[in-house]
């Protein structure tokens, strides 16, 4: 039985669109192509002056979604997911992206066809290119505590919402620069949702720690002390230290332990190649 059609369209797609095939519409945005993968292109557009992201899924087909299902991995079938996250973290009290406009239609898994605008965050900048430069120019030290608090507290009221982010690194945070960040005006976006998952109640604990573990990776180059972990322990956990430290014990040698696999295996990656 087909699944019906769902559509969303807020202004100023809403009237842009008014009277056309919603899906045909937003396949015939223009813009710069940010990312293009077999089953998904990713783009920002202009409307009026202001900038969209768009990501249109085209379906991906059963061979990609038995590949991801013999990996142990769940695959991204569309904009659904995004679109959902996006709402929960609102009703979460997380700041994210804002859809303007979702599309969803078909019921065959391999060739669903869905979209999703998002306002453009802007002025902004990622965390890991803010942080980049902590090691040699460290910033003041009452920001540095404001910002490691607001990402503890941005991914505790995530995951005891019932969302895991699945890529959940410093990048996927753009810190707001208008006005300036400081410890009194800060406000941080989580953004590149399309592989969450939401459930009722807390998130699963393996899904979690796999997400603290990624902001753990993310984080081992900018020049965080022991004591700036310690803080963001305290505030994700919302309790006494030294509770967590009893309670979590495991939790913190799996992040020690993951943090260094996933700098070994991004290393590997992208270290130099011979002759180059």
């Amino acid at each position: 039985m087909s699944q019906p059609e769902t559509l969303f369209l807020d202004e100023p797609f809403r009237t842009l669109w008014a009277g056309q095939d919603a899906f045909q519409a937003a396949r015939a945005l223009q813009g710069k192509v940010l990312r293009e993968l077999e089953g998904r292109r990713t783009l920002r557009t202009e409307v009026g002056g202001r900038g969209y992201y768009a990501k249109l899924h085209r379906g991906v087909g059963w061979g990609e979604i038995f590949k991801n299902l013999v990996t142990a991995r769940l695959p991204v079938l569309g904009a659904e997911h995004e679109w959902q996250a996006i709402r929960r973290l609102a009703e979460l009290g997380v700041d994210t992206m804002k859809a303007v406009a979702f599309g969803r239609r078909g019921s065959n898994p391999a060739k669903l066809e869905s979209f999703i605008v998002t306002e453009e965050l802007a002025p902004t900048t990622s965390l890991e290119d803010y942080c980049r430069d902590w090691p040699a120019r460290p910033p003041a030290p009452a920001l540095k505590r404001a910002i490691i608090a607001r990402v503890a507290e941005m991914a505790g009221k995530m995951h005891r919402g019932g969302v895991n982010h699945r890529d959940c690194y410093i990048c996927h945070f753009l810190l707001h620069t208008e006005p300036p960040p400081s410890p009194a005006v800060l406000r941080l976006s989580l953004i590149d949702l399309h592989r969450a998952q939401i459930r009722e109640g807390t998130a699963p604990r393996r899904w979690r720690d796999k997400d603290l573990a990624a902001l753990h990776f993310s984080t081992l180059e900018i020049g965080l002390t022991a004591r700036d972990r310690l803080r963001f322990l305290r505030a994700y956990f919302g309790r006494p230290l030294r509770d967590t430290l009893e309670v979590e014990a495991a939790l913190l040698v799996q992040l020690e332990r993951e943090g260094e696999r996933l700098m070994e295996r991004y290393r590997r990656k992208f270290a130099p190649k011979a002759g180059t």
